[in-house]
């Protein structure tokens, strides 16, 4: 049997070497998140940071790795838009001190109650919008905006690129990343000990370099400069309506996908399980220091969380470290994301955005749990069309009332009880939904009978549909001299 100290320095050496894989994983998707939500680079490298030295060492789930993530993008680049870039440390602040609260009030678990469904469709929607947004961003072309407005200009983005020079080199090397990417998959397991992105945006970068082509670089501003703490006028937006809508949509996006992020990852190993609570404290306090830094939001993030898995951590060192290696580089090597090409995270967040959507997933599910498949849908494009906190907000109504349909089954049974006599048994569970059923079948009585109508078998009963049959009882009887008699008890 090995010896206690045998043992800790070899799950020091795999954390130690899980560490820098996490840390390969993270530096470009920091990167790119970071210029894709509009702000400068540094911001996600900061959010990463914070991800690994703040919330790897708090306790919740050992192997989860945080930092900003493709999935918070579109929301933040809607914040940054509508509310400039000063007030997103506020937001970020307050979405963290919330879910701090909330985990101290132990409701992380309820998290855990959001349909399946609408986390699926949020993502998608997401992946929508993201693609939306970065193909432009392939062409050094800036977006139009709004998901629906990107769309709509994807036919005239294709004619700019064809007439310009400089656009199609930048879209070559986009698309080259993607394609590296895609390739890099299928190497042999050797060749996964570096990550696909990090190859394709290092690739991308030697080839811009050594070709001097003329696309557009990341803008670097260094690390501390790119700090802005919230001024302290800053906290008297959060008075606004629209600020408060988007703490919210910040705090229920941020804690869903990392709560789930935790459930994924959990499946993935056999040592401790994730305490939702703790690890919603967790996330809240590196929100909290994002937003006291001006930096990104983060959550827990599933490809990274893998990625340290698969390699082999087996204590939350693994994800520390990734947080000393990317403060390390974003100190001695700032200058390094100066010739990163634009177009190459772009590629990058293309590439992630597509895995966000559920393309072979969508059709089993429509053929087994249809009415799971219209909600996955209606909410991926309700996100496109409207925004981030009304799509999920609208895919949310329409599981409860999915559910609340498929719950309320009824069961109308008439029998003839001789004597002139109809029995009529309601079972299951009568709700205002099946009052239509429940009332047609009612009228369709024969005239002349006396009727019992048996209710002792609904095990749920509304206020509406409670009311409406009580209602066509007296009208029965006020019309008719054969009585109505309402049997509510066994």
């Amino acid at each position: 049997m090995p010896s206690p100290t045998s043992s800790l320095k070899r799950a020091l050496r795999t954390d130690l070497t899980s560490s820098l894989v996490v840390f390969l994983v993270a530096l470009p998707l920091c990167v790119g998140v970071a210029v894709a939500s509009g702000v400068p680079a540094e911001l996600g490298l900061i959010t990463g940071i914070v991800g690994g030295l703040v919330t790897g060492l708090l306790p919740g789930s050992s192997l989860q790795v945080s930092g900003p993530a493709a999935g918070m993008t579109v929301l933040v680049l809607t914040a940054v838009r509508e509310h400039g870039l000063s007030v997103l440390g506020v937001i970020v602040l307050a979405a963290g001190i919330i879910q701090l609260t909330l985990g101290a009030l132990r409701l992380g678990r309820w998290f855990r109650a959001i349909s399946l469904a609408v986390v699926h469709g949020m993502l998608a929607g997401i992946g929508l919008v993201l693609i939306a947004g970065q193909l432009y961003a392939l062409a050094d072309r800036k977006a139009p905006g709004s998901g629906t407005a990107n769309v709509a200009g994807l036919p005239g983005l294709g004619a700019d690129i064809l007439r310009s020079g400089p656009a199609l080199t930048a879209l070559g090397v986009g698309a080259g990343t993607i394609l590296l990417m895609v390739v890099w998959k299928r190497l042999p397991d050797r060749a996964q000990l570096l990550p696909g992105p990090l190859v394709a945006v290092g690739t991308a970068t030697a080839v811009t370099a050594a070709f001097d082509l003329p696309i557009a670089r990341v803008q670097v501003s260094g690390l501390v400069e790119a700090i802005q703490p919230p001024a302290v006028g800053d906290f008297g937006r959060l008075a606004d309506i629209g600020v408060l809508a988007t703490v919210v949509a910040f705090t229920l996006i941020a804690s869903a996908e990392s709560l789930f992020s935790a459930a994924a990852v959990d499946r993935l190993h056999h040592g401790p399980r994730t305490d939702y609570d703790k690890e919603l404290m967790a996330q809240g306090a590196g929100n909290t220091v994002c937003g006291l830094l001006g930096a990104l939001p983060m959550t827990a993030v599933i490809v990274r969380s893998a990625a340290n898995v698969q390699a082999g951590a087996r204590t939350k060192m693994s994800r520390v470290l990734h947080g000393v290696w990317l403060l390390l580089f974003a100190a001695m090597l700032p200058g390094a994301l100066s010739v990163i090409p634009t177009a190459a995270l772009a590629g990058v967040l293309v590439h992630a955005g597509w895995k966000l959507l559920p393309v072979g997933e969508l059709g089993p599910l429509w053929r087994e749990h249809r009415g799971e498949a219209v909600v996955l849908v209606v909410t991926a494009g309700s996100i496109l069309a409207t925004n981030m906190f009304e799509g999920v907000l609208i895919g949310i109504l329409l599981a409860v009332a999915k559910t609340a349909w498929e719950t309320s089954h009824v069961h109308i049974d008439v029998t003839d009880q001789g004597g002139g006599t109809v029995r009529v048994r309601i079972t299951g569970n009568a709700t205002f939904l099946r009052l239509p059923r429940i009332l047609d079948a009612l009228e369709r009585l024969p005239h002349g009978r006396g009727v019992e109508l048996d209710l002792s078998g609904l095990r749920h009963l509304d206020h509406a549909c409670m009311s409406a049959l009580q209602g066509w009882a007296d009208q029965h009887n006020a019309q008719h001299t054969d009585a109505v008699r309402l049997i509510r008890t066994g």
